[in-house]
């Protein structure tokens, strides 16, 4: 995979949970989820370096799956601790919670990997085109500063669908192409799904929560 994939790769995996603990605002419990986070980061790469998650030809497995829903898992139970639940109970948080949405644009790189011809069409196109629309809609949704379940609800099909093409295009998948969307169980696209899907889907299910917050007082 090229230099050019990497970077932005990397910008995307640690650029989305860098401004997620930046809206949480400067405190140690936002720190102390950077940490954790930067941690799993760390081992995903470990894991993905061994081919822990790479599928062989003819073969399901499933960890990336796993990744991704226990990863989403994990975010959803922290954010019911008491500590980081207050945080984003706090006013204006909903809103604030677009702003990491934006590292989405990274989605290109499913297109430049689809020009290296590393990834077929059926998945690079709808997930790379998915995300870079939600990144672009994003920036224009924190400018204005008041939510729309519209952007959260687009936002998780976006993902919901890019995973789902992912595992049926894999090897052992469904959808018969080549290439396969193997190159997704690699470094360094593997991260993508492991860490930044989980986290942007966690984001989503966060302010769609606090949205209707105010309509479960009343």
């Amino acid at each position: 995979m090229s230099a050019v994939v990497w970077v932005l790769v990397l910008i995307g995996v640690l650029g989305l949970p860098a401004a997620t603990v930046a809206v949480l605002g400067r405190t140690r419990v936002a720190f102390g989820l950077g940490v954790v986070w930067a941690a799993w980061v760390v081992v995903s790469v470990v894991l993905a370096a061994n081919d822990f998650y790479r599928a062989a030809p003819g073969e399901i497995r499933p960890w990336v799956g796993v990744a991704v829903l226990a990863v989403f898992a994990a975010v959803l139970a922290a954010a019911r601790i008491p500590s980081v639940a207050g945080i984003l109970a706090e006013p204006g948080m909903a809103a604030r919670l677009v702003r990491p949405q934006m590292f989405r644009v990274i989605g290109v790189v499913f297109l430049i990997a689809m020009l290296l011809g590393e990834l077929p069409a059926i998945f690079a196109l709808p997930a790379g085109l998915g995300d870079i629309t939600v990144g672009i809609a994003a920036y224009f949704v924190a400018r204005r500063a008041r939510q729309t379940a519209w952007f959260h609800i687009l936002g998780l099909l976006d993902l919901v669908v890019a995973v789902g093409i992912g595992f049926l295009a894999g090897p052992g998948g469904f959808i018969t192409v080549s290439p396969s969307t193997v190159e997704v169980t690699l470094l360094p696209l593997v991260l993508i799904p492991t860490t930044a899907v989980p986290l942007a889907a966690a984001l989503h299910v966060a302010a769609l929560t606090r949205l209707r917050a105010p309509v479960a007082v009343r």
